[in-house]
């Protein structure tokens, strides 16, 4: 459920949200609109918890990043903002400050005019993006 002083945001596309991961073109399908909306919806599970926070080079990530930790901290989360690094120094990360999750900003192998989002859990668990669409689902209901 939205706070009062929240704005309602228009959930992101479906096709965003892969077995694996987050993924589309940025900005037209990955953009700060639909980043707010999924560490929302991560957040519910994260408040009062500790995550880690790293980005690529690409276009648009540290735009993405940044909205991506102003949502989780006003949701309750404390956020280790790794900055520039691979996603196996995440998932390094994540598992020796034992944090409770991850986020990488990252479309990977993809085209550089794509962006994404690599979650993990505990002990650098996947997150699977059909997992966080339905808690973007539960969001809206």
């Amino acid at each position: 459920m939205r706070k009062k002083n929240q704005p309602s945001i228009k959930a992101p596309a479906a096709k965003i949200f892969g077995a694996y991961d987050i993924r589309g073109r940025y900005p037209r399908d990955i953009n700060l609109s639909a980043v707010a909306v999924i560490a929302r919806a991560l957040s519910r599970d994260w408040r009062g918890q500790t995550v880690v926070l790293g980005r690529d080079i690409r276009h648009g990530s540290v735009e993405i990043s940044s909205g991506i930790k102003s949502e989780l901290e006003s949701g309750g989360v404390m956020v280790i903002d790794g900055g520039l690094m691979t996603t196996p120094m995440l998932y390094f990360l994540v598992c020796e400050t034992k944090a409770s999750g991850g986020i990488m900003v990252t479309a990977s192998h993809n085209p550089k005019n794509w962006n994404g989002l690599k979650m993990v859990g505990s002990g650098a668990i996947p997150i699977r993006g059909e997992e966080v669409y339905q808690k973007v689902k539960k969001l809206e209901s």
